[in-house]
């Protein structure tokens, strides 16, 4: 087999501070979180009727939800039901931060016996429950399992748009806080740095003290008590320049592979299979090259669109990236999923 060669000349880049000026700031809204302020799962089990012949034709479970459900409209049956018209579920939904009683909420809808499809199925009023197990909404009404025909494998699950009421909510109490918490949905330190610099800078005063690579704790100020909504528009509008680890996320079972943060390369030969390649640096020297270059950085872009042009699979990918972070010629994280 005739073995490809390939010599990659990749310019050796510096990354100076003026070329970070030029990335893009990233507002705070898309990289923090505020202490407090997010969804709440809220969870209930319920019965879907009007199946056609695809529910669970009896069991323990339904039968006895049935006999209850008919016990409270009146009725008295005596025997034993089954049907399969009939089948359980499991149904959830997400409580949003600050919601009100009457708000809507989508539902999610999931089988729990051996129903065949949920397909044309009416769920039955559903109380949903949160973790500390009081009734924050109701769920009910006509399921649509996103236009699948009946028989599918996942025609299981469903999905009920504005499915749910809100009839109970969750006290913050928002206006009354003296101060926030932010947390970085990214830890890292130099971004946490940045925005505490950024905050304090653009409120004038030592109001924001980070407390590690997710936090930030903020002070009110004095002239927004009582006025945090306005004080959390003003400050999540303020735009940071966010940093990132340099990492390979891999995922073997899908080949799926995703670079992040300034990968870099040191110069380094590579065999793989009839995959030959030889990254030099920008005067011609290859693995022979002084100490001093090797103290430089070159991007790993190249590399990566080189072995794609010449065919190479993502398992090639995966492999050589796990050789070059062993060799100590990758400078990042390898991390597999």
């Amino acid at each position: 087999m005739m073995i490809k060669f390939l010599t990659l000349f990749l310019l050796v880049t510096q990354f100076s501070n003026a070329a970070q000026a030029v990335t893009k700031k990233i507002r705070l809204k898309d990289i923090v979180t505020v202490k407090g302020v997010r969804d709440n799962p809220i969870v209930g089990y319920g019965l879907v009727v009007g199946l056609n012949g695809t529910g669970d034709g009896g069991g323990e479970i339904t039968n006895t939800s049935l006999q209850r459900m008919f016990q409270k409209l009146g009725l008295n049956p005596r025997s034993e039901l089954s049907s399969k018209n009939v089948a359980a579920v499991i149904v959830s939904a997400k409580l949003p931060p600050f919601a009100r009683v009457g708000q809507k909420l989508d539902i999610s809808v999931s089988s729990i016996g051996d129903a065949s499809s949920l397909a044309g199925g009416t769920l039955l009023v559903t109380p949903l429950k949160g973790g500390d197990g009081n009734v924050y909404a109701v769920a009910s009404g006509s399921i649509s399992i996103g236009g699948l025909k009946s028989g599918s494998k996942f025609a299981t699950a469903g999905r009920i748009s504005d499915g749910g009421t809100v009839e109970r909510e969750l006290e913050v109490n928002f206006d009354k806080k003296t101060a926030l918490r932010l947390s970085l949905n990214n830890p890292d330190f130099t971004t946490a740095a940045r925005v505490e610099r950024t905050v304090n800078q653009e409120l004038g005063g030592r109001y924001a003290i980070a407390k590690d690579a997710t936090t930030v704790d903020l002070i009110i100020p004095a002239q927004y008590k009582r006025k945090v909504v306005q004080l959390m528009a003003i400050i999540e509008n303020f735009a940071v320049h966010t940093d990132q680890v340099a990492k390979i996320v891999i995922n073997e079972r899908t080949g799926t592979i995703v670079a992040g943060g300034d990968i870099t390369l040191k110069p380094v030969a590579i065999s793989h299979g009839d995959l030959t390649i030889e990254i030099k640096d920008e005067n011609g020297q290859g693995k022979e090259v002084s100490t001093q270059y090797l103290d430089q950085k070159t991007t790993l872009n190249d590399l990566v669109k080189s072995l794609n042009a010449l065919g190479a699979k993502p398992e090639d990918l995966i492999s050589i990236f796990q050789t070059l972070k062993k060799n100590g010629a990758l400078i990042g994280e390898l991390e597999f999923l």
